[in-house]
């Protein structure tokens, strides 16, 4: 059995190579793809943005660790969907306007790919015109909202209310994520869902849309 306690440090100094080689240890040891997500894998990504948070890291080193992040993810992915996992729903995904992080949203995001989703991927920093059309377009049955700073959280209200004037508010569940967001803003701006972290964003994700 690999030691998966190197998986965490190899995401939290931004050790790429280290993270894919623990990984590939893990999956040839047939450890479970989720455990090694939410055990090792998102606990580390936490401990990379306290660490930002108390500006003992910096970009450079929230850009490696989530590099080796994804390198772990890229392997893990097609072990995260079983093999009878249908066709969960169609998922837009982005970071709202005015906010450049997109570590959370592209953790959630490849969690929920890997649990059966398609997700349509918007980026960082996206207008409300931009989900509004993307939700006309594509018809996904959910869209996921995620801001890391206090000052853009309003944006997402704004593309709800954005969603609520084009005619569409109805047609999506809406779920929203991030740092400074809690239930009871989620509750307040009228969305539909909040998931405090990635590892609870699958199971969420999945109720909201056989709700809807």
């Amino acid at each position: 059995m690999p030691d998966l306690s190197k998986l965490y440090d190899a995401i939290l100094n931004g050790d790429h190579k280290g993270s894919a080689a623990v990984t590939r240890e893990a999956i040839e040891a047939k450890v479970d793809a989720m455990k090694l997500v939410t055990q090792y894998m998102v606990p580390a990504m936490d401990e990379v943005g306290k660490r930002f948070e108390c500006d003992e890291y910096f970009v450079p080193e929230l850009l490696l660790s989530a590099r080796a992040m994804k390198a772990a993810l890229e392997l893990l992915r097609p072990l995260l969907a079983t093999e009878t996992a249908r066709f969960a729903g169609r998922v837009v995904i982005g970071t709202v306007k005015g906010d450049l992080h997109d570590i959370g949203k592209n953790i959630v995001a490849a969690m929920l790919e890997g649990g059966g989703f398609e997700v349509i991927d918007l980026g960082a920093d996206v207008p409300p015109q931009v989900f509004v059309e993307t939700v006309k377009t594509r018809n996904p049955q959910l869209l996921c909202l995620s801001a890391l700073l206090t000052v853009t959280m309003p944006s997402m209200k704004i593309t709800i209310d954005a969603l609520q004037e084009a005619g569409v508010r109805d047609s999506v569940k809406v779920m929203v994520g991030g740092a400074p967001v809690t239930s009871e803003f989620a509750k307040s701006i009228g969305a539909d869902g909040y998931s405090e972290n990635a590892a609870t964003a699958v199971s969420l994700a999945r109720k909201l849309v056989q709700a809807a």
